[in-house]
């Protein structure tokens, strides 16, 4: 030892999802992170989630960006921000300003967010700013605002803790927003998970409502009509409203068909009537609809109607996907808003703005939301497109098209931590940004609270921070002193500023008590939920909004809103019989460019997959582990089958995480339509309509190597491992020879080879290796290949003998697929303590392996696992 001190932790925020999760960082001095949960963060109390715990194996720069590309050659910044600056400027000059466009992300900072607002709305003179976050929480905003006047969470975490009953509207908690799902279960809440598919949040609930997809409205009318009939208004709080005879008559007229029986719909609401403190948490199967905002809406009337919002225990609760979402709608990244929740097309407001940021223009109606923004550049009415952290060639829906929009469009600028991504790859200029845990600058929450994002490792190469990017460009565009910045603290303060303008117009975002604070003050910034002013220091008593029955329309009511049940646009027919739901799985996030970077998060799912019921398999001639080809209008995907029944026949679920880079055909939003809610132009990606058959392949492969892969052949998925990266292979027609085609794929052309083959049975086994070493092998069958794939994975790199045999030697312990990925615990693991009888129950296998004793999220499959060990038992 060389008795130097570790170096301090630094308190920062997760990268992921809404929650906003504290973490404490403490950096190794060589590029590494060791990172365990903030106790004193008021969001997460030290607890963290899987993808969080492994935050440390993300930040590695091996595949990090370090300099300006231009045309795919590396320049200096000078050079490449000059050429940004000039080719937007020669636009504006002969387009007009809405020939360019941002789509930005949720992955931004505040301040970096702030500053691309302002350069487009204010300065460029367009509106065509949106955000990846229109695809997650676009129809929520919407429903605030219409029935709020303004976009206000109304609620707070703590109420998680004091509710007697939570109700799960398209949210799959346990997997999406594992801490918050923990602690409604430490609370000893009664849970109601509502959604077509069984998730991982049914375990342990109260009822599962398999409600028909699309159905949501439908249901919440009737719960607003048994709510009348119960006589459970609240009488008082109702006279602080508008529109509740309108709202219960359409309600009443709703007939929609739920998919639910009337003792499920009874008992459900029966339930919610009965509860006084219920909390109702959506998102993105809520959101992510041609009706979301009607969805939204129906769920507050119901809030509304009972007075049951803003106090302790009780409210609605829209959770987000990304950890800036709410910052982004705070500053006003959506194209149809101004920061500080000011209205686009309220000529006051816009006023207001363009005089504090002393703007030579301001556009006088919303931009282009996502959907119409890429279509806009395909038909070539978007010339100039700036695309900064986020992966549209692959998230968008239609992702083909906009793929091939972004590929025509005569300039495009990414910015981004790396250039391995699709989107990236189509970029006339790439510029390299800093990245979580080298950036400075503050994030919002789902409930409000604005922490700070601090910096503890350096950048690599020549990256910059987000908001400097932009700055820069503003600058070289003729707006010297509008983007003079020379700090985040300073941008902070400036937005802080602003807020104060947007709360003489009585908007409810008001942080101008942080306005002026000092760099050190910005630098020791504690977590806070707003609102924070000088009337109101601490913020709103309890952080709740609407206990009091004011709002923010102009007669100060809320209002409750008629709508009525529309279900999905897309119909199944004859061509397209089976609906596709989309989502997420527990350990990845996004499109993986962070994730995909730790062997531990890839160990639980390693490649896209098809939920199919057995019965809807069974008459498609599928089994299980067998690939799928699944069509849609406007794409094709090829997906490893699953037969699962958490989904009903004539349902599937795919996940939405898989690239060109990880699995070319796995890209599933290239099937889904690209309809938006006609309100809040949030598409719907719950609800396409595909067909589905057996892929028709001559082999299929695995494949380990202690390298990069880039297979050839009709479908591949790679993920990384400890050693290198495993892959999952198959293909339309065999090559002549096996061995050659693992040299090219492995790129060990002069590699010993050891091969096993029976080409009568269409069975190959290759391991190639070097220096005694093994480097790469290769198995090749006509059916799925049976091998143990977590065993192979950790081979390359050892002197082993017996790759080959595909199986673990009698003395070798073999772990399994991990199961726990906090952990690291694998299936084999678990299933020997419950068959010796050492662990009899999901509390039992954490005190003994510590599986499920982190963020929880694992548990309902070590149930799963208890069960399956115990029904032979039952069944003699």
């Amino acid at each position: 030892m060389d008795g130097t001190a570790p170096a301090p932790e630094v308190r920062s925020t997760c990268p992921y999802c809404g929650v906003g999760c504290g973490v404490l960082l403490r950096p190794d001095g060589a590029g590494g992170l060791a990172v365990r949960g903030d106790p004193a963060h008021p969001a997460n109390h030290g607890r963290l989630c899987s993808k969080g715990t492994a935050l440390g194996e993300t930040v590695g720069f091996g595949h990090r960006l370090r300099a300006p590309m231009v045309a795919g050659q590396e320049a200096g910044w000078d050079a490449a921000l000059q050429l940004v600056a000039d080719r937007f400027r020669e636009v504006i000059e002969t387009d007009g300003p809405d020939a360019t466009a941002f789509y930005v992300s949720g992955q931004l900072l505040s301040e970096d967010y702030y500053v691309a607002n302002k350069l487009m709305k204010g300065f460029i003179g367009s509106a065509n700013i949106d955000t990846n976050s229109r695809l997650c929480m676009a129809s929520s905003v919407a429903g605030h605002r219409r029935a709020f006047g303004t976009d206000t969470v109304p609620g707070t975490y703590d109420d998680l803790d004091a509710a007697d009953l939570v109700v799960l509207v398209g949210s799959n908690l346990a997997w999406c927003h594992p801490v918050l799902y923990q602690r409604v279960r430490a609370s000893g809440a009664k849970i109601v998970v509502i959604d077509p598919r069984r998730t991982a949040s049914c375990e342990g609930a109260e009822m599962h409502l398999a409600l028909a997809p699309g159905a949501d409205v439908a249901l919440f009318n009737r719960l607003l009509v048994a709510i009348a009939q119960a006589r459970a208004l609240d009488a008082g709080y109702l006279a602080r409203t508008e529109g509740f005879d309108a709202a219960l008559h359409a309600a009443m007229g709703d007939m929609g068909d739920t998919g639910l029986s009337d003792a499920e719909i009874d008992a459900f609401c029966k339930l919610w009537i009965g509860t006084e403190k219920v909390v109702t948490i959506y998102s993105q199967g809520v959101n992510q609809s041609t009706s979301g905002s009607d969805k939204v809406n129906a769920i507050l009337n119901c809030h509304l109607a009972t007075g049951r919002i803003g106090k302790p225990g009780m409210g609605p609760f829209s959770v987000t996907g990304q950890p800036n979402a709410m910052g982004g709608r705070e500053v006003g990244g959506l194209a149809n808003m101004l920061g500080c929740h000011l209205d686009l097309e309220n000529a006051s407001h816009r006023g207001a703005v363009q005089a504090f940021w002393q703007s030579p223009a301001m556009p006088e109606a919303p931009g282009l939301k996502a959907v119409d923004m890429f279509r806009a550049v395909g038909r070539g009415e978007i010339k100039a497109l700036w695309i900064i952290h986020t992966n549209p060639a692959v998230s968008m829906p239609e992702a083909d098209a906009v793929r091939a929009a972004i590929a025509g469009c005569e300039f495009v600028v990414v910015s981004d931590v790396t250039g391995a991504t699709d989107t990236a790859r189509l970029a006339d200029v790439l510029l390299p940004a800093t990245a979580w845990a080298e950036k400075e600058g503050t994030v919002t929450n789902s409930d409000r609270t604005i922490s700070r994002q601090r910096a503890v490792l350096a950048a690599p190469g020549t990256a910059r921070p987000d908001w400097a990017i932009l700055a820069e460009v503003g600058r070289r565009m003729g707006w010297r002193a509008a983007f003079d910045y020379t700090g985040a603290a300073e941008i902070f303060n400036e937005y802080a500023t602003l807020s104060g303008v947007a709360a003489e117009f009585g908007r409810d975002f008001d942080i101008s008590g942080l306005a002026g604070l000092s760099q050190a003050d910005y630098d020791a910034m504690a977590p806070t939920r707003w609102p924070v002013s000088a009337t109101q220091p601490g913020g709103r008593t309890g952080g709740r909004f609407f206990a009091d029955g004011q709002f923010y329309h102009a007669d100060g009511k809320a209002r409750l809103l008629p709508v009525t049940g529309k279900g999905p646009v897309a119909r199944l027919s004859a061509r397209y019989p089976f609906r596709l739901n989309t989502g997420r799985v527990r350990d990845q996030w996004h499109t993986m460019t962070r994730t995909g970077l730790s062997p531990r998060l890839s160990g639980h799912l390693a490649e896209p997959y098809l939920d199919i019921h057995p019965d809807d398999a069974a008459e498609l001639g599928l089994a299980r582990a067998d690939l799928a080809e699944v069509t849609s209008a406007h794409g094709r995907a090829i997906l490893r089958v699953r037969l699962s029944q958490d989904v009903t026949r004539g349902q599937l679920f795919a996940p939405m995480h898989w690239t060109g880079e990880t699995a070319p055909t796995g890209r599933i939003d290239a099937l889904v339509a690209g309809v938006v809610d006609p309100v809040s132009g949030q598409p719907e990606s719950k609800a396409a309509v595909v067909s589905v058959k057996r892929m028709a392949a001559a082999w299929y492969g695995f494949a380990v190597s202690d390298r990069a892969l880039r297979p050839d052949c009709a479908y591949w998925a790679v993920a990384r491992t400890a050693t290198g990266q495993r892959a999952e292979l198959a293909g339309y027609e065999s090559p002549q020879d096996w061995e050659a085609s693992a040299r090219a794929m492995f790129d060990l052309p002069a590699a010993d080879v050891t091969e096993i083959s029976d080409t009568s049975r269409g069975t190959a086994r290759i391991a190639l290796a070097q220096d005694g070493r093994l480097r790469a092998a290769l198995f090749i069958s006509p059916e799925p290949v049976a091998v143990m794939r977590d065993y192979l994975a950790t081979l390359p790199g050892t002197q082993s003998a017996t790759v080959l045999t595909g199986r673990v030697p009698a003395d070798v312990p073999d772990a399994g697929a991990v199961i726990c990925a906090c952990f690291g615990v694998g299936i084999n693991t678990i299933l020997t303590a419950i068959e010796r009888g050492e662990v009899t129950s999901v509390e039992a296998i954490g005190a003994a392996l510590q599986a499920g004793t982190n963020c929880g999220s694992c548990k309902p499959e070590l149930a799963a696992l208890l069960a399956r060990v115990a029904q032979p038992e039952a069944a003699q």
